[in-house]
Parts: structure tokens; C-alpha cells; sequence
């Protein structure tokens, strides 16, 4: 970063690649720092925002170095920086949090995504909890439509995952005992999401949940979540590369 540059970028192409790596727009007041050049806000970045969003980024930009033309010219040097990018995304607060990305499901569904992963990129997981109910139903209906389950708008979210559970009961989808019972706890669970969502969310004028129950609710969906991509993949068995590449695909 002498001189004020980082890599080979030019503003354009540093404001836009911050954007699409982490959702943050550099050029902002909040990265103001002496100069104002591209290695300054890179470093006030790091000073300011969380730990598992430096490590994001961190990660993005040696990626990006990887495939400019010349590579590394440091690879012990770069290994460092991985292990340095890995470590401070171990500090995120929401384990699974990538399994609420999105590949192929349509706009709704990346803004949905991004809203949600902005609340926990800005360590405010009470401000998204209408948006990852909104993201749970859309993505459990989608399951059931794939599974021939019908989704009508008229049915609450617990009891469509009620059907999709048995769904997967009886064409023996699941293995274990225990798992079939983690998924029916799931059900009375979703229910109780639909009145905090209702009652203690940003959807409507309420006093909204406190963080630590917050975060909470947010690990637990993005594990359930993580848990029925890995079993709807597992399903799809191994043509699954070409159904996703169809823009009604469930994603993954």
C-alpha cells in the first residue's frame, strides 16, 4: 500500500470492489483519514469496523491479488494474511451466517440476504429479525414447492415447515431418529418466531428484542437453515450443479 495505492486498483474499482465484498461504500466520511487515499481508508476500515468484516475483506483482497497477473510475490507473507483474514472471521457472531446468502433465487431474494447479513455485519441482530422471518418463509416455501408441498400465502410458516418435515419423514430422507425430532422441536420454535416477529421486531411500532436473545434466534435459524441445504443438496444427488444453474432452482 505505498504511496497510497492498494494493489492496482483506481478509486472506481476499490470504492466498487469494497462494495461487492463486504456491502460497505469506502468513500464515506465514516473512512476518512488523513490524505483521504485508497491505503488510508483501507487502514481507517480496519480501524473501525468489526473484526469479522476486516476478515472478509481481508480474504477478498488476497483472492483478488491471487489472480492478478503476477500473484504473490511473498507466498509465506501471504499465507500470513490468510491465517490473520481466517482468524478474524472466526469472530463472527453468527456461525452459519453464509448459509443466509443466496445464489439463484431471484432479487427478492438477495435483498433479503444482504439486509439480513447487514444487521449482523453492524453487531445489530434486532434490527434484521422481520427481515430473516420474511427470508425464512420465502425459503421454506420454496422447499415445499420443490417437494410438492402447497405453499399457499394463507399458511403460517410453522405449519408449512410442519409438512415439509413430514415430506422428508416419509420418503426417508432423514437417517435418525434424533434428527426427526430436532425437526419437530423446529416447528413449535417457528411458531414462536411468528410472534416475534409480530410482537418484538422492527416490522411493526415495538420495543424490539434485546441482542443476546436476538442472537440467539439468528444462530439457531442460520444453523437449521445451513442444516436443509446440506440435506436438500444431499437430495438432489449429483446432477445438483446443473439444477442450479436454472433460475427457479432452490439455492444452495
Amino acid at each position: 500500500m505505498g504511496g497510497g495505492y492498494v494493489l492496482d486498483f483506481s478509486n472506481r474499482t476499490f470504492e466498487e470492489f469494497v462494495q461487492d465484498c463486504v456491502g460497505r461504500e469506502i468513500y464515506s466520511a465514516k473512512y476518512d483519514r488523513d490524505s483521504g487515499s485508497k491505503a488510508n481508508r483501507l487502514r481507517q476500515f480496519w480501524a473501525v469496523e468489526p473484526n469479522h468484516v476486516v476478515g472478509r475483506l481481508l480474504a477478498g483482497l488476497l483472492q483478488y491479488c491471487d489472480s492478478m497477473s503476477q500473484g504473490p510475490d511473498n507466498p509465506r507473507l501471504r499465507e500470513a494474511c490468510a491465517k490473520i483474514a481466517r482468524r478474524l472471521q472466526e469472530a463472527q457472531p453468527v456461525t452459519d451466517l453464509e448459509s443466509l446468502s443466496v445464489e439463484t433465487a431471484g432479487p427478492e431474494f438477495e435483498a433479503l440476504s444482504k439486509a439480513v447479513q447487514q444487521a449482523i455485519d453492524n453487531d445489530q441482530p434486532e434490527t434484521g429479525l422481520d427481515r430473516l422471518h420474511t427470508f425464512v418463509v420465502k425459503y421454506v416455501r420454496v422447499l415445499c414447492e420443490r417437494h410438492g408441498i402447497v405453499a399457499s400465502k394463507d399458511k403460517p410458516l410453522h405449519s408449512l415447515f410442519g409438512e415439509y418435515v413430514k415430506c422428508l419423514r416419509a420418503s426417508r430422507a432423514i437417517e435418525s431418529v434424533m434428527t426427526e425430532r430436532i425437526l419437530k422441536s423446529s416447528i413449535s420454535t417457528l411458531e414462536a418466531f411468528n410472534e416475534v416477529r409480530n410482537q418484538q421486531s422492527l416490522a411493526h411500532d415495538n420495543t424490539v428484542l434485546n441482542y443476546d436473545e436476538s442472537l440467539l434466534i439468528f444462530n439457531h435459524v442460520a444453523s437449521s437453515i445451513r442444516f436443509l441445504q446440506s440435506l436438500e443438496k444431499r437430495l438432489a444427488g449429483p446432477d445438483v450443479d446443473s439444477a442450479a444453474e436454472d433460475e427457479d432452482a432452490v439455492f444452495f
